[in-house]
């Protein structure tokens, strides 16, 4: 995968809990967004791998927020 993450050229956003043991985040999360050309992390603190369905309210304000910034920047350039 970190070859297809160095192709990246559009915003990114990566959500991790930081208490995944299915995933890690220093092994995903925290890597991703060094190699993704300013890609943005938000990390919840004490969650683990189901934080779609266990926080699905803040994913999807957190994901509106990061789209609409997205939006204004992808029309400024």
């Amino acid at each position: 995968m970190t070859e297809d993450l160095r192709r990246f050229n559009v915003p990114t956003f990566f959500i991790h809990g930081d208490d995944d043991q299915i995933v890690p985040i220093r092994a995903a999360a925290l890597e991703a967004v060094k190699i993704v050309p300013g890609a943005e992390l938000t990390v919840y603190e004490g969650d683990d791998h189901g934080i779609c369905t266990t926080q699905k309210d803040r994913v999807n304000a957190d994901l509106w927020r990061f789209l609409h910034k997205a939006k204004g920047e992808m029309a400024a350039a």
